[in-house]
């Protein structure tokens, strides 16, 4: 059996006026995450770990910002269509990891809701992907709210 492991990491600002979508769930706060698509900053963190596992690039790579068609495009679109390419090379996901840094909102109450969510749109299993998050403490931009960011590994397996 072969395995390819790859790490994505995304950061988005909080901005007022957006919704907040992390892995697909909208969350309520007062703030939402700005980027040219819905901002779905799990969602790009996955989609570049599963691209990064067999060096296809990153998702900026596939998706461009500057494209028309990707303007508020639900990321979980984005994470399937990258999934396809990881099939289309005859491996699966054995299993994701991922860590939200944010100081608010709490992610606590929405992590179960999240990996369903994640598990269904890539067809896995809810053992196979991990969702953590933590506070930076009040420091830097992600403790003083100003941003959301995650770090996310994923194993894939031939």
């Amino acid at each position: 059996m072969e395995y390819r492991i790859g790490q994505g990491y995304d950061l988005h600002r909080l901005e007022s006026g957006r919704k907040l979508i992390i892995g697909g769930v909208e969350i309520p706060y007062e703030k939402g995450l700005l980027g040219h698509s819905d901002a779905d900053v799990l969602s790009h963190a996955i989609t570049d770990a599963l691209l990064g596992a067999l060096a296809l690039g990153d998702i900026g790579t596939h998706f461009p910002d500057d494209k028309p068609e990707y303007k508020d495009i639900d990321s979980l679109l984005l994470l399937e269509k990258a999934y396809s390419l990881v099939l289309a090379k005859d491996y699966i996901i054995n299993n994701i990891d991922c860590t939200i840094q944010a100081q608010e909102p709490k992610m606590k109450p929405y992590i179960q809701q999240i990996q369903k969510k994640l598990a269904e749109v890539l067809g896995i299993e809810l053992n196979q992907i991990s969702i953590k998050a933590k506070t930076m403490e009040n420091l830097g931009p992600i403790g003083e709210k100003q941003a959301i960011a995650i770090h996310c590994t994923a194993l894939l397996k031939k």
